[in-house]
């Protein structure tokens, strides 16, 4: 793969599974006026939107079916997108009725009910041949852990899910064997998926409880093509919501979603949640504003262990949440993949080099990945 036009093809070819004649969305956002980004920043988001819309040209081109949406950015992770671009995906006839019957007011700000959720999956199961078949999300600002991808995927929809990207990681970490990276990251949710607990050590001083009783861990492996399919691309971790209120310890955080940290910030757990912060880095500011705005953003909301052998940089969240050996603990929503807690926030930071270890309800121990690197092998046997 050397050119753009060879990444999309294996994009939505390989990825996507997309078939002529099939409804295609690609969206981007732009900066707003009241963010500040770093001038590095600043020229990433630009590329990444240039890029987007070369992809809806080329799925047009190509499939003969595709739109590009664009909007401002959103406010934060994990917050809603604007209603246009609910009617570009869902269709119209969805979104009027979402809107008369008061629901999609309340889906916009995180406070729909599961009443409200239920009856907006019935619509867009009534309409779904207006819902586009394959939606590909190069926004800035993630739409993962939102009620708008989650109504997608009911419907059939297909989607991918690439924040933060870069578009060098055409080049890098989406150029990963996919198979082999599906076959690890297979065996690896299969043995997470054993335990009762799971107990995180790092050299950085991180140190981490998470209760996983009743709760599922599921892999992103970038195979996006059954109706349905929702991931992270470039893709390679497996994840779950631990249980609320049962996380505790400290993470010792060196990295923001796109840059590294001045110095660390120590963030104290009890009880699910983020009691205290340590340090002075800038950075804290930005928490304590988001913990100001509602206490749900303190909940540890997930656990991820990076399975990609091509991903490799730590300054872009996106893909540092996947580097094969590496985890990372989200805070704020969990709601999309099997938590309760909904929130307009959702922030991952990644950790290095840790031993990670299971903990059956037999109180046996099994140790997954000691050091930064996986005990297990693709075909799941033990080094």
């Amino acid at each position: 793969m050397n050119t753009l036009s060879d990444a999309f093809a294996s994009l939505f070819d390989v990825n996507m599974g997309t078939r002529r004649g099939e409804r295609i969305v690609v969206f981007s956002d732009t900066v707003r006026a009241d963010e500040a980004p770093s001038p590095a920043d600043a020229d990433r988001r630009r590329r990444l939107f240039e890029v987007a819309r070369e992809a809806a040209r080329f799925a047009a081109g190509t499939y003969g079916n595709a739109t590009f949406v664009s909007f401002p950015a959103t406010a934060a992770s994990g917050a809603e997108p604007p209603e246009l671009l609910w009617q570009a995906v869902l269709g119209e006839s969805v979104t009027d009725r979402l809107v008369g019957e008061g629901i999609l007011p309340r889906l916009l700000a995180k406070q729909g009910s599961p009443s409200d959720l239920a009856k907006a999956e019935e619509a867009v199961q009534a309409e779904r041949h207006g819902v586009a078949d394959v939606v590909i999300a190069l926004s800035n600002n993630p739409t993962s852990h939102t009620r708008f991808r989650a109504l997608v995927n009911a419907a059939g929809g297909r989607f991918a899910s690439l924040p933060n990207f870069d578009p060098e990681m055409f080049f890098t970490s989406m150029k990963v064997d996919w198979q082999d990276l599906a076959a690890r990251t297979r065996a690896l949710a299969d043995e997470i998926n054993r335990a009762d607990e799971i107990v995180v050590a790092c050299p950085n001083g991180t140190r981490m409880r998470f209760g996983k009783q009743g709760r599922e861990a599921a892999g992103d492996d970038g195979l996006l093509t059954a109706p349905g399919s929702f991931g992270n691309l470039p893709a390679g971790e497996v994840y779950l919501a631990p249980l609320e209120g049962t996380s505790s310890g400290t993470m010792v955080v060196e990295f923001a979603p796109t840059r590294k940290l001045a110095s660390p910030l120590s963030l104290v757990v009890a009880n699910g949640i983020v009691t205290d912060i340590r340090g002075d880095e800038p950075y804290r500011s930005k928490l304590e504003q988001k913990f100001a705005e509602s206490p749900a953003n303190r909940n540890i909301a997930e656990l991820g262990i990076g399975t990609n052998d091509r991903a490799t940089r730590p300054d872009n969240i996106l893909e540092a949440e996947k580097i094969l050996g590496t985890i990372h603990i989200a805070l704020g929503d969990n709601s999309g993949f099997g938590g309760k807690v909904s929130t307009p926030f959702h922030e991952d930071y990644v950790f290095y080099r840790p031993t990670l270890t299971a903990i059956m309800a037999d109180g046996s121990e099994q140790v997954l990945i000691r050091d930064g690197k996986p005990v297990f092998l693709t075909s799941g046997k033990r080094e």
